[in-house]
């Protein structure tokens, strides 16, 4: 079963989102910086492992995700790690891969491949 989760890490100013499979492991991952809401990161685990054998330049334009497993929600963690629904998590990751798309279009050397 997936699980979705917000954190704020405010030496970056980030809030942070991740889908997280029955591990706790992220799947997905996206981070929005807090004083602009403009997207930082939309990465996809599946798709950072293809780009790093492949050699594309996914990272670049997407960010990457977590690698460690996030703890239980009742340990000690800062920050603290939020529940969230599986639609608003969506919801920003449309937002955030279209973003990102857009602000890379302009520039034909970091599409993927090249």
């Amino acid at each position: 079963m997936l699980t979705y989760v917000r954190w704020y890490w405010p030496d970056e100013d980030r809030w942070n989102y991740d889908e997280l499979d029955a591990d706790r492991s992220a799947l997905r991952h996206i981070e929005l910086r807090g004083s602009d809401g403009v997207f930082m990161a939309a990465a996809a685990l599946a798709d950072v492992l293809t780009a790093r054998d492949s050699g594309t330049q996914y990272e670049q334009r997407y960010g990457i995700v977590p690698e460690a497993p996030f703890p239980l929600p009742d340990s000690a963690l800062e920050p603290t790690l939020e529940s969230l629904p599986s639609e608003e998590f969506e919801r920003l990751w449309r937002d955030a891969r279209r973003q990102l798309e857009q602000q890379a279009a302009p520039d034909s050397s970091v599409r993927d491949g090249q």
